[in-house]
């Protein structure tokens, strides 16, 4: 649909955003659903949209937020948790929000924005927060090495395989490397992939100072959300759910640590925070990071319901353990925005054939008129 896309943002979506028609879309489902990777902190220098891409600005979030508030009816976590079990309704139009990752900006840079706009979201944390130590998620540090490291060739050996490759100035080329690293490491446990990083910092010999440029940023970008950070969040009329113990691929991982990512941080933060923890994101979220073994693993973890990345908007099929939400991007205006949050969008990828699917079988969907919770029925 790429040939399409420049039409749809600079023409169609703004035509029908200014002139409201894109909220009447939304009468076709009785939920969408939002996520957000993170507020950009001020000052931050975005270099790489591959790294930033999925972070908003400070401005566009709170635009964003009033917009909702304008032609949409935000709801609480909880009232989606009530109304996935039965024991609620939604109002019209209804949005919830949502964001990935745990990442200690969800306080210092979204949760202001969120108390001055009286909203909630619901926070998908992994249990690595639970560290004593400050840390990172593992595939955001293997992108800043590569993205540091010399030119030149690299070995890596991890789970008993070898992974070698060839760093090039170009950082198209050392995203593809990420890709296929990310791929193999995804396959082990932690510990494989902690070491991984560490070996491989030392094979591409990074400087002593690599990460100097990133230190400024490091709470605010970069690091994960401390127990302490997530009582705040709780305090503050946020909810929280799991985003596993690490975020791996989990698609890629042996059967048993894959059931170990998902339950075990599930069990991990309900001791941590006294609370219930009855929703869960997929780590990357994408189609060729999930699979119905993992739809029917969340569901035997005790998780209500799980989301996936892709595929959002108000109507379609949108099953319990995989919901579909509206990924918010750096460069995305309000039209296009709303473009995807009303539902048009994913119709439009539906049409020309270009929509993903997570195959599920009719036991992962809810009974009655939630069998499809965005289709409206």
């Amino acid at each position: 649909m790429n040939f399409v896309s420049p039409f749809l943002k600079r023409v169609l979506y703004p035509a029908l955003h200014q002139s409201g028609q894109l909220s009447h879309f939304a009468d076709s489902g009785p939920l969408a659903i939002v996520t957000y990777h993170g507020v950009l902190p001020a000052l931050y220098p975005v270099r790489d949209l591959r790294l930033d891409g999925g972070w908003v600005t400070a401005k566009a979030f709170q635009d964003q937020l009033r917009f909702l508030r304008q032609r949409y009816n935000l709801v609480t976590p909880e009232q989606v948790s009530l109304w996935i079990s039965g024991q609620g309704d939604l109002p019209p139009r209804a949005v919830l929000l949502t964001c990935d990752d745990g990442l200690s900006n969800a306080v210092s840079e979204m949760l202001p924005i969120l108390q001055s706009e009286n909203a909630t979201c619901l926070f998908f944390v992994t249990a690595d927060s639970l560290l004593s130590e400050p840390a990172m998620l593992w595939y955001e540090e293997l992108y800043l090495c590569l993205l540091a490291a010399p030119e030149g060739a690299f070995t890596v050996h991890f789970n008993g395989t070898e992974f070698s490759g060839v760093l090039k100035p170009s950082v198209a080329q050392r995203h593809a490397v990420w890709r296929q690293l990310v791929e193999q490491l995804s396959a082990g446990d932690e510990l494989t992939r902690r070491d991984s990083v560490r070996i491989l910092r030392a094979q591409v010999r990074l400087p002593d100072h690599w990460f100097e440029q990133y230190s400024p940023y490091f709470a605010s970008r970069f690091r994960l959300l401390s127990s302490a950070e997530i009582v705040t969040l709780l305090g503050a009329g946020m909810s929280i759910g799991s985003h596993t113990v690490t975020h791996p691929k989990l698609s890629r991982l042996p059967k048993d640590l894959a059931w170990k990512e998902i339950s075990e941080s599930r069990y991990l933060l309900e001791r941590a925070f006294d609370i219930k923890v009855w929703a869960i994101a997929y780590p990357f979220g994408g189609s060729d990071s999930v699979s119905e073994r993992e739809l029917a693993m969340a569901e035997a973890a005790g998780y209500s319901c799980a989301f996936v990345n892709f595929g959002g908007g108000f109507g379609g099929e949108s099953p319990r353990f995989a919901l579909r939400r509206v990924h918010l991007t750096n460069e995305m205006s309000l039209a296009e925005f709303e473009g995807h949050l009303s539902g048009l969008h994913e119709r439009l990828r539906r049409w020309m054939g270009y929509s993903e699917t997570v195959a599920c079988n009719p036991e992962t969907k809810l009974a009655g008129d939630r069998a499809n919770l965005n289709s409206g029925q």
